[in-house]
């Protein structure tokens, strides 16, 4: 195993043609820009989550994720640790969730991150379109606090 790449990584997931999909590489941008200056901060945006992700999750110190979620309330912004979790049946190639990301970074590279957290925002709309719901939008002033709140602990943590 090789030394971190990054003391935070930032992964972001979504898909910019769907509406408030579209919030997760929105976010991570946001980061980079926020954070383009600090070599410990690495920030990728997918539009879906693949196994080969593993690899840099196994090198980070800390990692988080970034998503909408359609189960949530639209606009409800919510941080909260991540466990790794085997996927049920089999590997899916299509989309990892972030737990299942987790478990594969162990199972290939005997690693995970010590702090693994997720961040997500209740989409309001993931019919196609580029623009944000009235929620979402009025949510990305939270989102982007708790997020920079999250790196910020993550690059004080020993």
């Amino acid at each position: 195993m090789t030394q971190p790449t990054a003391q935070c990584l930032i992964l972001a997931c979504g898909n910019t043609l769907r509406s408030d999909d579209g919030i997760g590489p929105w976010l991570a941008a946001w980061a980079e820009d926020k954070f383009r200056d600090d070599p410990n901060v690495r920030v990728l945006a997918r539009q879906q989550w693949t196994p080969d992700l593993a690899e840099e999750i196994a090198q980070a110190e800390t990692v988080l994720f970034i998503d909408c979620s359609v189960e949530s309330a639209p606009g409800s912004v919510r941080i909260a640790e991540v466990e790794a979790c085997a996927p049920a049946e089999g590997l899916a190639t299509h989309h990892q969730g972030a737990p299942e990301l987790l478990a594969l970074a162990s199972e290939l590279y005997n690693s995970v991150p010590r702090k693994a957290q997720l961040l997500t925002i209740g989409a309001g709309s993931i019919e196609l379109g580029e623009e944000f719901s009235e929620a979402v939008l009025d949510a990305i002033p939270q989102a982007c606090a708790l997020l920079e709140r999250a790196v910020l602990e993550s690059l004080r943590e020993p």
